[in-house]
């Protein structure tokens, strides 16, 4: 893949981006669209501080998050499977708008823009520094590009994006309500919608324990009715959910716009 079809990707990313939204001196110098400059991520917890360090970034995939992932009972879920799972969900294909929150090193963003074609693009967005870097420099494409800045308010016009994404994420950052709002919000109308987070199951002793070790950490446990009420509040519709372990799936739709009469 050439660096003018990478700076490409990166300006089709950056022409998403609303006005008001976009500094004058936005950085592009490190190979991805930094929004917010000096401004650090918010570190208040053990989880979120990791999250924003340069060694667990250089670990991430290969070590950090399979151990992860294993902790919340998927660990027989393979990163290969979880992408193609959530691609699966978002129905991807073709010239899509595709946003991936919280994308961490870049390895579901491209993997789904491997998926599309012609204008496709996938758009990985994350507010750690370390982790873009990663990205940048391992998983740009013609089809991937990615930009910094607060998922609690994306810098997207409503109804921007053909699938949202949020996988393994929600858990960890801060207002993550706030967040889901914001992923429903730049959905547009026929656009697929997924998200794996994780969440607390109950009674069975060990996970007790495990919700009560994740809570130490700063790592939030939703109950398994929250996320589908909101889903459902916002018009959702094929809303799903599954379990695995300590992990929820959760796939909608937002419905399409009616014809004209």
């Amino acid at each position: 893949m050439t660096g003018a079809a990478r700076d490409a990707a990166l300006d089709r990313a950056r022409s998403l981006i609303r006005p008001a939204d976009l500094p004058a001196d936005a950085r592009t110098d490190e190979g991805f669209l930094d929004l917010l400059g000096n401004r650090d991520a918010p570190r208040p917890t053990a989880a979120q501080h990791a999250m924003n360090s340069r060694f667990v970034a250089a670990i991430y995939e290969r070590a950090w998050r399979p151990v992860a992932t294993a902790a919340l009972g998927v660990g027989g879920l393979s990163g290969t499977r979880e992408r193609a799972r959530a691609a699966d969900d978002l129905a991807l294909g073709g010239e899509q708008r595709v946003l991936d929150v919280a994308c961490g090193p870049g390895n579901f963003t491209r993997y789904f823009g491997s998926r599309l074609t012609g204008d496709g693009i996938a758009v990985g967005f994350d507010i750690s520094r370390p982790m873009l870097g990663q990205a940048a420099r391992r998983n740009r494409s013609g089809h991937a590009a990615y930009v910094r800045g607060d998922a609690r308010r994306l810098p997207f016009e409503d109804g921007t994006f053909d699938a949202v994404c949020c996988y393994a994420a929600l858990y960890l950052v801060p207002e993550p309500l706030t967040v889901v709002d914001e992923l429903i919000r730049v959905l547009a109308p026929g656009g697929r919608i997924a998200v794996m987070t994780s969440v607390d199951r109950g009674c069975e002793p060990v996970a007790s324990v495990l919700s009560t070790v994740a809570g130490t950490l700063g790592v939030r446990m939703f109950d398994r009715d929250t996320l589908p009420a909101i889903f459902a509040a916002a018009g959702l519709t094929e809303v799903r959910q599954q379990f695995h372990g300590l992990a929820q799936f959760l796939s909608a739709t937002r419905p399409p716009l009616d014809g004209p009469s």
